[in-house]
């Protein structure tokens, strides 16, 4: 386990609620991962690229709703630049699957 932190510290992170509008190949990575399009209503569109073409076809990602970290700094992957961190988890073969709410909720709601 991690350092504990307070409340306080959990509140600094945003994370909300958006759906992938768009994934596209993402061939200057490193490692296989595509560039996805999530809208997170009232906060608008963002850009991220995610490793998850083990688990995932760009057809099955187009409307799923994922969580991601909407409050971290933009950051240069390669050519592209990735405004949020998508939330996932590794499963025992170290691909990504990522989390997921089961129901749907509203674009850009807070989880809390």
């Amino acid at each position: 386990m991690k350092e504990k932190i307070t409340f306080e510290d959990f509140l600094k992170v945003d994370i909300r609620i958006g759906t992938i509008i768009e994934v596209n190949d993402f061939p200057n990575a490193r490692k296989p991962a595509y560039q996805l399009k999530v809208d997170f209503g009232s906060l608008g569109v963002k850009n991220t690229s995610a490793q998850i073409t083990d688990l995932y076809s760009k057809k099955d990602l187009i409307n799923k709703q994922v969580s991601g970290i909407v409050n971290f700094k933009s950051k240069q992957i390669a050519n592209f630049m990735s405004e949020f961190l998508i939330l996932g988890v590794y499963n025992k073969e170290n691909q990504v699957v990522l989390l997921q709410t089961s129901k749907l909720i509203k674009n850009g709601q807070q989880i809390l």
